[in-house]
């Protein structure tokens, strides 16, 4: 049998450019997503309201409001929790915008 260049199962250098320049058009969009990631807000909520958490679809915490209708120096523990909770709201909005978004890439790059 002769030899006939090119990449054996991969159908020559041709296909091989072409796999190669999808490849480099994935990463691209991926890194755009990821760039839209960033600037990507969600808010966080819990106690109706009474707190609020800003935060990217990153994780990253932008803010965090508290209504003085949830201040209650005698129960500090109160306002822990619903702190709490508000950031573990956000944390799942973030997760889900996050999944929105980068699932288009099948877990590529994560």
């Amino acid at each position: 049998m002769a030899y006939r260049g090119g990449f054996g199962g991969f159908g020559g250098g041709n296909q091989m450019q072409n796999l190669m320049k999808q490849a480099q058009k994935m990463q691209e969009e991926m890194q755009k997503a990821q760039a839209e990631l960033e600037e990507t807000e969600v808010e966080g909520t819990s106690g109706g309201g009474l707190i609020k958490v800003t935060m990217t679809a990153k994780k990253v915490v932008k803010n965090i409001e508290i209504n003085p209708n949830a201040v209650d120096t005698d129960d500090l523990t109160m306002l822990e929790d619903l702190i709490i909770a508000a950031l573990n709201d956000g944390y799942d909005k973030a997760e889900k915008a996050y999944n929105d978004k980068m699932g288009a890439f099948g877990g590529l790059g994560l």
